[in-house]
């Protein structure tokens, strides 16, 4: 019976994400359009705030857009939340018409 059940202690492999052989223009673009939409919405959710129990100073509060941003650009490079893979699409079928 102990067979049926996963092991825990098994490694899981990371997911790597789709890309192209070949860089891609237009897909860059979608997905740095993406990595925007994504930055505005960690602004919104409160994401870079400083906590009031550490308090980094001006520092954290100055640089805390540049985490923002690249937390933003990866999560749109590994996926996102499809926004990016959409746009590229809409664009491509414009662009071959």
């Amino acid at each position: 019976m102990s067979d049926l059940l996963p092991n825990p202690l098994q490694a899981i492999p990371a997911a790597t994400p789709v890309r192209p052989a070949i860089s891609d223009p237009l897909r860059e673009a979608a997905i740095e359009l993406e990595a925007s939409f994504l930055a505005e919405m960690l602004k919104s959710a409160g994401l870079g705030e400083a906590s009031e129990g550490f308090g980094g100073g001006a520092g954290e509060e100055q640089f805390s857009s540049f985490l923002i941003r690249e937390q933003a650009t990866q999560i749109a490079r590994s996926g996102g939340i499809g926004l990016a893979e959409s746009l590229y699409h809409a664009l491509k079928e414009t662009q071959d018409e």
